[in-house]
């Protein structure tokens, strides 16, 4: 199975299923001498881990990390970073019921049609647990970046959305909900609602909003390569991911050019930033910022129709533990997934001219 790598210079590459011993990945590329602080790794897991609180799955992982290689007394040695995460509460018997069935939206159809045969507990290689192997490697990139700030947020959970420019936002209040949304009284309209769709044994989506500060000029590389494409690329390569929008976005359609436009001040920065912070596919040093589109998660605790592998109509039902929403989970992923889009290219920035 290809592409299971991510990265030019700054490469993740990872490995395991959702129901199997355990996840796992290889970092390479990262520079020696990076003095690693492992419980800021920690705690990156621990935001993303399941059943850290009632409007999550409760399967319950500790996502320990082992490191195998590339660090010696907490340093990196410049040899590629091996690391793995074991699955200790599986409870694959929650799948048997699908195991010649085809849950609606999810991966199993296409899984099986391409390859002839499917891990069909908990969705295998498809599953979202591969993304804690991203929050380590993203740890452990927001360190190689020191004064690049990346903060993501949840900005809307179905109809609820945040009407506010990030910058009226307090960031600081983003880890003190479940929810992780920076406003207070927004974040308990949200996690009622939640719990509302939990009952209900349906799901719901929401938008996780993310802003990159303290940017240099230069990250980016023409023309495949613009740090928004990669951006792009990097976000909607997580699960459930349907939608990508960047700076304006599809609100900068309504706007003319002379409005539009970013205005220089005479040191090269800008006055307004409906760029999010690139152009011509190149950071100008302004914040990025981006909102990304999660679905409403697939396994949902109500009877649908679908298909068997003989084709045949049949009854399904969801079983086991997931999150009605999970959005609140995939703040840290978008995070990681934006740090490792911007080390990469500030190791390729380093080879851009003498």
């Amino acid at each position: 199975m290809a592409g299971n790598s991510f990265g030019k210079i700054f490469n993740l590459t990872t490995f395991g299923e959702s129901h199997g011993e355990a996840i796992g990945g290889i970092i390479d590329g990262c520079p020696a001498g990076l003095q690693l602080d492992l419980e800021a790794i920690e705690a990156e897991m621990q935001r993303r881990k399941p059943g850290q609180s009632a409007i999550v799955t409760q399967r319950k992982e500790p996502d320990t990390v082992q490191f195998l290689s590339g660090i010696f007394e907490g340093i990196t040695t410049g040899t590629p970073i091996g690391f793995i995460i074991k699955n200790t509460n599986q409870k694959s018997k929650d799948y048997s019921h699908i195991k010649d069935s085809y849950r609606p939206s999810h991966a199993d159809y296409t899984y099986d049609k391409k390859y002839g045969i499917r891990d069909y507990r908990g969705g295998g290689r498809s599953s979202a647990r591969e993304t804690a192997c991203r929050v380590v490697a993203g740890a452990i990139a927001k360190q190689l970046l020191q004064n690049i700030k990346i903060t993501a947020y949840v900005s809307a959970v179905g109809e609820l959305q945040l009407d506010k420019h990030y910058s009226e936002l307090s960031f600081s209040e983003i880890e003190k909900n479940p929810v992780r949304c920076p406003d207070p009284e927004m974040a308990t309209q949200m996690e009622s609602f939640i719990r509302s769709i939990r009952k209900e044994g349906d799901t719901v989506g929401g938008i996780v909003s993310c802003v990159i500060q303290n940017m240099p000029v230069g990250l980016g590389e023409p023309v495949f390569d613009k740090l928004h494409a990669e951006l792009g690329k990097a976000m909607l390569s997580i699960n459930a991911v349907k939608g990508f929008e960047f700076g304006s976005g599809f609100s900068g359609v309504k706007l003319k050019g002379s409005e539009h436009n970013d205005l220089f001040n005479t040191d090269g920065s800008t006055k307004t930033n409906f760029s999010g912070g690139v152009q011509g596919g190149i950071s100008n040093g302004e914040d990025v910022y981006f909102n990304v589109a999660f679905k409403p998660v697939a396994t949902i605790m109500q009877e649908q129709q679908t298909i068997n592998k003989e084709g045949e109509t049949v009854a399904m039902q969801g079983k086991g533990r997931h999150d009605p929403c999970v959005v609140p989970r995939a703040v840290p992923i978008v995070e990681a997934m934006a740090a490792l889009v911007i080390a990469d290219f500030w190791l390729r920035n380093k080879h851009s001219k003498i």
